[in-house]
């Protein structure tokens, strides 16, 4: 499971269903279990996604192993293209953000 921050002023977007719109936006069918967001994408199955906080969101993804190149790159995309919405920071602001989590020991 990973933990990404939450932009500041962006969960309004993610809050009530906006989470929920952006995962069936991006991966198709989503399944709501209590308060979180299961779906199967390529060689995510599942991606599993909830709000910890205001400022946090967790996603745990189980990935298939042995998948083609194609399937592999299509769902990487699909992932950063999800995170960007979900979070609010692009791959470059959201590593940076975990170096500086990883520097200050809070992982």
């Amino acid at each position: 499971m990973q933990v990404y921050d939450i932009k500041r002023g962006h969960y309004k977007t993610i809050e009530g269903t906006g989470l929920e719109k952006i995962m069936t936006d991006i991966f198709g069918e989503v399944e709501r279990e209590g308060e979180k967001y299961k779906a199967n994408y390529g060689a995510m199955s599942p991606i599993t996604v909830w709000l910890k906080s205001k400022k946090e969101l967790c996603v745990d993804i189980i990935t298939e192993t042995g998948v083609s190149d194609d399937i592999a790159m299509k769902t990487i995309k699909a992932k950063n293209e999800f995170l960007i919405k979900a979070t609010g920071f692009s791959s470059k602001e959201r590593s940076k953000r975990l170096q500086k989590k990883a520097k200050e020991g809070k992982l």
